[in-house]
């Protein structure tokens, strides 16, 4: 099992024991499997009792796991195949979005995520999974392909936000998530929106906008991150934790109220523990509302798009 943050520490420690008993057996031909075997259970509730009582800040951190599945993971895991389709038409291919048809049990699905790296030289070439203009007008044109041939789309977010850079402003970076956000909202084809590790203000809403918004249990949806919060309300980023819980980003904070549609379980531990099952949970759940969605009269599915979207922040006095 992956040990990552001090959280996790009692984890480490049960593991340790488990392998010095196991390295006693061996090394004198001892029959230890009964302490063996309570040590793991001990382990396995110490699991439990970790991971079913998180912290925001804890599944802040757990979203973040530098081994936790991104969107091309996903899409080699879930589609029989896959077809990328590259650039915006006007400025060039933005890396951190990526998109194309895959093939999800027979059914041609066009996917669409941000992408993050896994070293420093592919961080860089997605930079950090921010997206600039180009990657939501890129976003916004395989989803009028998508309609055109009447393909339901599939989104996977994963951003620490839009990037904030000044070139990026320069092409409009504002303008180019606005016009997604009203072009997604009255799409013609079923729309299912994944919320699968960070989802970072517009830079996660640019490609948002669904029939069904669903969450993976230790992904955060957030207008700004906990650190940035943090300094903006008390001047230092020493009180992120008090921020994560202020904020309410968690999955079942933001199903409580009412800002998605359902949240996903993922595997004891985070995704990242197995990727595989993970992605076997997800394209369960991603065929389930397909199908669903596809019953549906597409014209009613706009307008209940568009009203769960309206009915948000209103409040009745």
């Amino acid at each position: 099992m992956k040990i990552s943050f001090d959280f996790e520490k009692p984890l480490a420690e049960l593991q340790q024991q488990i392998e010095k008993v196991k390295q006693v057996e061996e090394k004198n031909k001892l029959d230890m499997s009964a302490t063996i075997t309570e040590l793991e259970g001990k382990l396995e509730q110490a699991k439990k009792d970790i991971y079913n009582n998180l912290t925001g800040w804890q599944k802040v951190q757990i979203s973040r796991h530098p081994e936790r599945p991104y969107t091309l993971q996903y899409i080699e895991l879930m589609c029989d195949d896959f077809i990328e389709l590259h650039g915006d038409r006007t400025v060039g291919d933005d890396k951190a979005i990526i998109g194309g048809f895959g093939t999800l049990n027979g059914q041609t699905v066009m996917f669409i995520g941000h992408q993050k790296g896994r070293n420093t030289k592919e961080r860089q070439y997605r930079n950090f999974g921010m997206a600039n203009p180009e990657g939501y007008r890129k976003a916004l044109r395989l989803m009028k392909m998508a309609e055109k041939f009447n393909k339901p789309v599939v989104t996977l977010i994963d951003t620490p936000g839009a990037y904030p850079g000044l070139e990026a402003e320069e092409r409009g970076q504002g303008e180019a998530i606005a016009r997604n956000l009203l072009e997604m909202a009255v799409l013609k084809v079923p729309v299912i929106c994944v919320i699968i590790g960070e989802g970072a203000s517009g830079g996660a809403l640019g490609i948002g906008i669904g029939d069904r918004v669903m969450m993976l249990d230790n992904s955060w949806y957030s207008v700004i991150s906990p650190e940035n919060c943090s300094t903006i309300l008390w001047k230092t980023w020493e009180n992120k934790e008090r921020a994560a819980e202020v904020l309410k980003l968690t999955s079942t904070e933001m199903l409580k109220n009412k800002l998605i549609d359902g949240v996903i379980k993922e595997p004891l531990g985070g995704a990242h523990q197995d990727p595989v099952a993970m992605a076997g949970i997800l394209k369960k759940q991603l065929l389930k509302d397909l199908k669903t969605l596809k019953e549906r009269n597409i014209d009613e599915l706009v307008a209940e798009r568009i009203d769960k979207f309206c009915q948000m922040g209103v409040v009745n006095e």
